[in-house]
């Protein structure tokens, strides 16, 4: 993985660990405000403002999906390239007998399989 890939790896990271702290304190915050306010007189306590934790200000939920967009995108820059589907190769190497038949599916080959009927025996019809 090159330079590029780990830094936004790393960045987002911190971004997204930033993030959880801050919706942690927002919630902590708001818990201990709201268990302040029940405390003090109804003359005292402000109407204009009330108290909600249940959601998240906009800056927290920007910074997560931030993150969440900056890991993604350095998963995929430094994922290894990725290898063509080539089983019809694998196969056609098999049933010729140039390749390997345990090349990870060695149970499939060698009538290991147990209530199959093999169809690529020779017959033999007589006329």
């Amino acid at each position: 993985m090159s330079f590029v890939p780990r830094s936004l790896l790393a960045i987002g990271t911190l971004l997204l660990i930033h993030a959880c702290y801050s919706a942690h304190e927002h919630s902590s915050l708001a818990t201990s405000l709201s268990s302040a306010a029940s405390l003090l007189p109804a003359s005292i306590t402000p109407s204009s403002q009330p108290i909600s934790s249940s959601s998240l200000p906009l800056d927290i939920s920007l910074e997560t999906l931030a993150s969440v967009l900056l890991i993604c995108v350095g998963l995929v820059l430094g994922a290894e390239e990725l290898r063509p589907i080539s089983w019809r190769v694998w196969a056609g190497r098999v049933q010729r007998g140039k390749g390997q038949a345990g090349e990870g599916y060695g149970w499939l080959e060698g009538g290991k399989r147990k209530g199959f009927l093999n169809i690529r025996v020779s017959w033999s019809v007589e006329l």
